[in-house]
């Protein structure tokens, strides 16, 4: 029986059946893309399809013995939906579709998705870009986060879901796109350094202190 990430599946509840999750980055697809999944999935006799929250589409209640088929009728990557990396990053139209967009997400989204997507890091990690405060990135629960503002973006650390969760918090303020992407870089490559084993990014804040990861990520 495959394992959970093997050849990109998610086991379901009946453990014998699975599910796959192409990797759409930042959730944006073509029509072209959307038939393609619709003919797979009716292809190898799907169960559903679910939007999950990390804007992708899932086939589920797949025989193992199609897996390898599946992937090669799809023609896209396997989002990393499970085991210590990043899992996903997730961002809202921002200022490329939607009217109260300060900056533009999904540009800087991109670039994130580019970069870290699937990237092995200590412990689960996940990324939200929100071009405005409404936050419809869910940012403020995010291990990384960007906030648009009129001045720039906000940048937030720490935050997640799960059975103990918990808010992120603000480092800095006002970062044009550059420069928010370079503080990106400095929080991960702290983060892969400083972090236990399965530890989220908030849980080794708690540890090490807020004070020290800002000497180290601001200077």
């Amino acid at each position: 029986m495959l394992q959970d990430g093997e050849k990109g599946v998610i086991i379901q509840r009946d453990k014998e059946t699975y599910a796959v999750a192409p990797h759409f980055p930042c959730g944006v697809v073509t029509p072209d893309i959307l038939r393609n999944i619709a003919d797979v999935a009716e292809k190898y006799g799907h169960t559903a399809l679910k939007v999950t929250s990390a804007a992708r589409i899932a086939i589920i209640g797949l025989k193992e013995e199609d897996i390898d088929s599946v992937w090669e009728d799809l023609h896209c990557s396997a989002g990393a939906a499970v085991g210590l990396c990043v899992r996903s990053v997730k961002a809202c139209p921002g200022t490329t579709f939607c009217k109260k967009g300060l900056q533009d997400s999904l540009s800087v989204g991109m670039k994130l998705d580019e970069k870290y997507h699937g990237m092995e890091v200590p412990g689960k990690l996940k990324m939200g870009v929100s071009g405005c405060p409404n936050q419809c990135a869910e940012t403020c629960i995010k291990d990384i986060g960007l906030v648009g503002l009129k001045n720039g973006w906000k940048v937030f650390v720490g935050g997640n879901g799960g059975g103990k969760p918990r808010l992120a918090v603000e480092i800095a303020k006002d970062l044009n796109s550059e420069d928010a992407l370079d503080m990106i870089d400095k929080i991960v490559d702290y983060f892969k350094a400083n972090a236990t084993g399965r530890q989220r990014l908030g849980a080794m804040l708690e540890k090490t202190g807020i004070d020290e990861f800002k000497a180290a990520v601001l200077g």
